[in-house]
């Protein structure tokens, strides 16, 4: 990010706090505007600390080389104190301006808006919906470590094991530009436990990610084109099950998109967030219909599906996390699967969002 660019935002966040002067700006609903400022604020602050720490540690570096030039003896052990000093704050300096360089990359229309994340098994029964229930834990895992809020939205059991598919909110500020990368076919191989023979086994799973559409879009839905049924939540128990009838599935008669949501007590609560829902894949659509005339319009022909595989992770006969995308790899699948992701989300955005 150069100066130029900073200028640019500051001159745009001054815009916006000119907006929150009106007198009818609080009495609506400018929920996007007060988002925008926060990023803004955020961005150019955290410009200004590595363009200071910049500046710090050159006049440390300035000052080490002056000293040498006329060292004494007793000044020896407060200079190696310096230059531990200078290593660890130029060590710290580089983490700020990888996640500088990040935030910047995360420049999309809606990047910065909440994620729906919904998980489905590809074939192979049990083997593929447990594999699903390993991924579930790895993107709760990675969104406790960066303190985005996970809601489930609705969960779907295995009938031995494992997940048949679930739906879930990540909450926080770019959730999906983070987790956009993410969708599309991931791949286990492994041997399987519930392979008495204990063979090698390859389960698919896929990943859909959209943004959360927020109130100030609008997306044109005719109420005759709904279909919306309710039924109990379901589930062995505990969390995911409801003894009235609270979980609402609703049916996009043109498209024949199916929502559902069953993680509210109240009906009307998950019909709202299942319409919430609706509205995302909705957006999405169109967003694909557009992106697909363009690509029609310029005579070029693309693969734009979303079920492509995208990273495939080892444990057997060796350990690897593959990124088919970047070519980026690991070798501690544990750790990926404990939601060490950052890695491959960043590789994600330096290639494909330039």
């Amino acid at each position: 990010m150069n100066l130029f660019e900073v200028d640019k935002l500051k001159s745009r966040l001054s815009e916006l706090e000119k907006e929150t002067l009106k007198e009818d700006f609080w009495s609506n609903d400018n929920s996007s505007i007060l988002q925008e400022i926060k990023i803004l604020k955020d961005k150019i602050n955290s410009y200004t600390k590595v363009d200071s720490s910049l500046k710090n540690l050159v006049e440390m570096n300035n000052l080490l080389t002056e000293e040498e030039v006329t060292e004494e003896k007793d000044k020896e052990e407060e200079n190696k104190e310096l230059v531990k000093e200078l290593l660890n704050d130029t060590k710290n300096l580089n983490t700020d301006i990888e996640n500088l360089e990040i935030k910047t990359l995360l420049s999309g229309k809606y990047d910065a808006n909440n994620a729906i994340v919904s998980m489905h098994p590809g074939a192979g029964g049990t083997e593929s919906q447990d594999w699903v229930e390993m991924l579930y834990r790895m993107y709760t895992r990675w969104a406790e470590k960066h303190n985005f809020e996970v809601k489930e939205l609705d969960y779907l059991e295995g009938d031995e094991a494992g997940i048949k598919s679930v739906t879930f909110l990540v909450k926080g500020e770019y959730a999906y530009g983070y987790l956009k990368g993410e969708m599309g076919v991931h791949r286990l191989v492994r041997i399987s436990p519930f392979d008495s023979g204990g063979r090698r086994h390859t389960s698919f799973a896929s990943v859909e990610v959209l943004p959360e559409i927020n109130d100030d879009i609008e997306i044109d839905i005719n109420p005759d084109d709904l279909r919306i049924d309710t039924y109990r939540a379901s589930g062995a128990g505990g969390q995911h099950i409801n003894k009235t009838s609270s979980a609402v599935r609703i049916t996009h008669i043109p498209t024949n998109i199916v929502v559902t949501c069953q993680s509210e007590r109240s009906q009307i609560q998950n019909r709202e967030t299942a319409m919430k829902m609706l509205k995302s894949k909705l957006f999405d659509l169109k967003e694909k219909e557009r992106e697909k005339n363009i690509l029609n319009l310029k005579g070029e022909q693309k693969d734009i599906a979303w079920g492509s595989q995208i990273r495939s992770y080892v444990f057997c006969p060796y350990t690897m996390v593959k990124d088919h995308r970047t070519n980026y790899e690991v070798g501690n699948v544990q750790a990926v699967m404990d939601g060490d992701l950052d890695d491959f989300i960043k590789e994600y955005l330096k290639k494909f969002n330039k």
